[in-house]
Order: structure tokens, then C-alpha cells, then sequence
């Protein structure tokens, strides 16, 4: 069995003790951010004098960004902005977990600062209403990196019983999943559900549906709310697309999608433009779905264990080895959504939704010419 970490071994109830002081009418307030690698979450908290009822009672601060791949130790100051707030199940009301986006020196967008884009964009369809649901699944490790549970000296038995199972034998490390299930309803999390994944030890939760801007948001606190629920247990969730070589399933973050005229009676015409379109721009959009421009896909998106081949397009009803696939019910009703299976679990929201919004409903050309600029910019 996998080692969990020496600090989750300390005595929670003589931490309770502390937790239940009373705290004089101050709010404490957890600033999150992401950092330079583009997918590692950051954070720190300061004291208000007050509970904050909105986003704007909250101040900007700064932060050290050569200690987060983000900045020279020469120019290290960089700007946190918040930009949404949601309750603390951790330290409870009143305080405040509040996301930030980051601003370098100069007030530019950080180079992993991909929210100001994807609200550029979201502002631009914002007619469209349109909606997105993420699946995020994720693997638990111990800290020493091998899969929770399993033989530490070998493998456990072949995929099968694992997804949506139920036994000690079957389920490894639900305790997190109904702990991380309950910290997102109380922060405010659009949570929609969660179910064990295919391979033992991975799990998925959803996230939405959430219109533009809010999927992104929601879904990064949902992953703090993670890391943060790991670590009290003392063990790790990775978002690697592919932990474990082998005949074993990688880990995505499935996309679902729809505008309003898609929702609408005879939907379906707008989903099949739409993926049309998304065809034509395939490569862009892989080069958007991992942090490092497909390099992480690449090694999930082979064909095999319910994966497109991540050179090929493909589309198909009910098909869970295509790129898109269109739901036996959206088939047969002719309206609803279609759910994009290429990003990877390690994918930023704000970059997928942005891409997936601009190639849908904007000119994809010069949309996706302009992201391509910017990202050779940031490089």
C-alpha cells in the first residue's frame, strides 16, 4: 500500500480545539492562484477586518513570483487580482476562498494568466449563453507516487470491476472523493456529481454546467478544494493524462457543450456545424488541451482505452473513441450538446473553453491565429 504523509498523522482533535475559537468578528481570506508550470495552485491568506459580501471588499495583493516559476529574483513582485469568491469549508464562515488571476509587473496577464484571454472571448459570444460541463478525473497516490491501494509490489487485477464500483476490494480512497464532494457544495461549487473511474484509484468529478468565464473559476477551485482534501488524508491527486504505462486508462477532462440555439429544437444542425469547424482546427486545439502543447496528451491519446488517436479527428454518436462524441440522446432528439473527449486531465479550463468558444462561434481563423501569436509571445 502506498505511504500517505507524517503531517495527516497529527492529532485532529487537538487541531478541532483551535478551529472552534471564536475569531472576533475578522475574516480570514485564502488568496489561490495558478503559478508558472500552468497547472500548480498556489495560495496564502491574510486577515480582513470584516466578512467581505463581494469580490470588491477584497484588496489585491502581491506575492513572490520567483519562488513560483513566474518571475526574475530581481523583479519578483507580481500582482494577485481577485476574481471570484467562495465560502471555506475548511476553516468555515467567515472566511473566504477567494480565486485571483495574476498580473506581471507591468500589469500584463502572467504568461499562465490564460482567464484575461478567455473572458475576451466569452464577452465577444456572450449572446450565445453558452454552457460547459467538465469531467475532471484524477488519480490518488501515496506520497512516495504509487497508485493509492495498490500492491506495492505489483499490480492489481486487470480493469473491470472498477468504474462505479462499490467494495473495499473495488474502491480505493472513497473517503476523499465524499469529503471533496462535500467541501465543493459548501464552498459553492456547481458540482454536479462523481463515479470511480476505470482504472483503480482514478476517480472523476464534474463540474457545470457553468456559462463562459464561470467554468474555468469554478472548475480551478474545484481542483484546490482537491489538493487541499489530499493532503489532510496525507495522500496525493495527480491530473497526469497517463500515470501508469501499460494497459491501463490515462485521465481526462472531458468537455461538454452547447449554445442555446444547440439546446433549441433542431439543435442538432448546430452541433455538426460546430464540429465541422472544430475539425478543421484540430491541431490548434490539441496544442491547447495539456499545459505543454499536446506533449502530456500525446501519451493518453493513442486509440486505445477510450481514446481518439491524437493526429486523427473523428466524430460519432455514443463513440467513446472519438474525438467528439454526440450522445445517443442528443441523437434522438435532435438538440442538446456534444462533449469534446481530447483535453487532457491537466488541461487549463480557461484555455480550453476559450478555443472551443472562438473556433465554434467566432471566425477560427483569425481567432485561433491570434491564441497561436499569443502563446509564441509567452514563450
Amino acid at each position: 500500500m502506498a505511504s500517505v504523509s507524517i503531517s495527516s498523522q497529527l492529532n485532529k482533535a487537538v487541531r478541532q480545539q483551535y478551529m472552534s475559537l471564536p475569531q472576533g468578528g475578522k475574516s480570514q481570506v485564502t488568496y489561490i492562484w495558478i503559478d508558472g508550470t500552468g497547472e500548480g495552485l498556489r495560495n496564502k491568506t491574510r486577515t480582513l477586518d470584516q466578512e467581505p459580501s463581494t469580490i470588491l471588499d477584497i484588496p489585491e495583493w502581491n506575492f513572490d513570483g520567483s519562488s513560483t516559476y513566474q518571475a526574475e529574483g530581481s523583479n519578483s513582485d507580481m500582482y494577485l487580482v481577485p476574481v471570484r469568491m467562495f465560502r471555506d469549508p475548511f476553516t468555515h464562515d467567515p472566511n473566504k476562498l477567494v480565486l485571483c488571476e495574476v498580473l506581471k509587473y507591468n500589469r500584463l496577464p502572467a504568461e499562465t494568466n490564460h482567464r484575461r484571454r478567455c473572458s475576451e472571448v466569452m464577452e465577444k459570444v456572450k449572446e450565445h449563453c453558452m454552457w460547459f460541463g467538465m469531467e475532471q478525473e484524477y488519480t490518488l497516490l501515496g506520497i512516495d507516487g504509487h497508485p493509492y491501494s495498490w500492491p506495492l509490489n505489483g499490480f492489481p487485477g486487470p480493469q473491470g470491476p472498477y468504474y462505479c464500483g462499490v467494495g473495499a476490494d473495488n474502491a480505493y480512497g472513497r473517503d476523499v472523493v465524499e469529503c471533496h464532494y462535500k467541501a465543493c457544495l459548501y464552498a459553492g461549487i456547481n458540482i454536479y456529481g462523481t463515479n470511480a473511474e476505470v482504472m483503480p484509484s482514478q476517480w472523476e468529478f464534474q463540474v457545470g454546467p457553468c456559462e463562459g468565464i464561470e467554468m474555468g473559476d469554478q472548475l480551478w477551485v474545484a481542483r484546490f478544494l482537491l489538493h487541499r482534501v489530499c493532503e489532510d488524508f496525507g495522500v496525493v491527486a495527480t491530473l497526469d493524462p497517463k500515470p501508469m504505462k501499460g494497459n491501463w486508462n490515462g485521465a481526462g477532462c472531458h468537455t461538454n457543450v452547447s449554445t442555446k440555439q444547440m439546446r433549441e429544437e433542431d439543435g442538432l444542425q448546430f452541433i455538426e456545424k460546430a464540429i465541422e469547424k472544430l475539425g478543421q482546427n484540430h491541431a490548434a486545439h490539441i496544442r491547447s488541451y495539456d499545459p505543454r502543447g499536446g506533449k502530456d496528451n500525446m501519451r493518453r491519446l493513442t486509440g486505445l482505452h477510450e481514446t481518439s488517436n491524437i493526429s486523427d479527428f473523428s466524430a460519432g454518436v455514443a463513440n467513446r473513441g472519438a474525438s467528439i462524441r454526440i450522445p445517443r440522446q442528443v441523437g434522438q432528439e435532435r438538440k442538446g450538446y456534444f462533449e469534446d473527449r481530447r483535453p487532457a486531465a491537466n488541461c487549463d479550463p480557461y484555455a480550453v473553453t476559450a478555443i472551443i468558444a472562438a473556433t465554434c462561434l467566432l471566425e477560427p481563423e483569425q481567432e485561433v491565429e491570434k491564441q497561436d501569436t499569443e502563446e509564441e509571445k509567452s514563450n
